[in-house]
């Protein structure tokens, strides 16, 4: 896999930031949508309109793929808490429903719902799990795979790092939040990096089939 350029399907400044860290440290050569002269379209805002993480993930990745011509990595991954019945789940990324907002004033926005939706069930600390589903698109195979990452929403923002609800979100095998937690030790037990693990670990596989 290392003499060959991949697409990382993201617009997500801090998604980025952790993938290229992985992919990196796989010896990949990967560059972004900006660097492929993929400008953002309007199409865009209708590819994760499934029911899962997965069919979300691989929507993105052939999306992408068929407008690269690269072969592509993409992932959809979410917030899901108990006591609201899984929500906000393939929900997480626009919960709020502000699309006039992004970056810091949507991730804003997404927690003030998600903190007075925990209120009104049951309060905090509210047990919770991130999941996310990496998925790899080329001309011959479509891959998915899941990781999950266990934890609690607490209602103060603890740390500045991370993006999203990461602040609120404290992390059972870090014993503090994913905002607190450096670069290193937050791949070491997120979600994502654990999806993109397995799903790099699928693709070095002899003999893997196509999905």
């Amino acid at each position: 896999m290392s003499s060959v350029t991949y697409l990382i399907a993201t617009r997500s400044h801090g998604k980025l930031r952790e993938l290229r860290e992985l992919f990196a440290s796989r010896g990949l050569d990967v560059i972004d949508l900006a660097d492929a002269g993929i400008p953002e379209s309007p199409d865009e805002e209708t590819i994760e309109s499934w029911e899962t993480f997965e069919e979300n993930a691989l929507a993105k990745a052939q999306y992408f793929h068929q407008r690269s011509g690269l072969p592509t990595f993409a992932d959809d991954s979410g917030l899901v808490v108990a006591a609201l019945g899984g929500r906000p789940g393939v929900h997480s990324k626009r919960w709020s429903g502000r699309h006039d907002l992004s970056g810091a004033a949507l991730d804003a926005a997404n927690n003030d719902v998600l903190h007075g939706e925990i209120r009104r069930h049951g309060g905090f600390p509210a047990a919770a799990e991130y999941v996310c589903a990496a998925a790899y698109a080329d001309d011959a195979r479509a891959i998915v795979r899941l990781g999950r990452t266990g934890g609690e929403i607490v209602d103060r923002a603890e740390g500045q790092q991370g993006f999203g609800y990461d602040p609120y979100f404290r992390s059972s095998e870090l014993g503090r939040t994913f905002g607190q937690a450096t670069v290193i030790d937050k791949r070491a037990v997120s979600h994502r990096a654990r999806a993109f693990a397995a799903l790099l670990d699928a693709l070095s596989a002899p003999g893997t089939a196509p999905r």
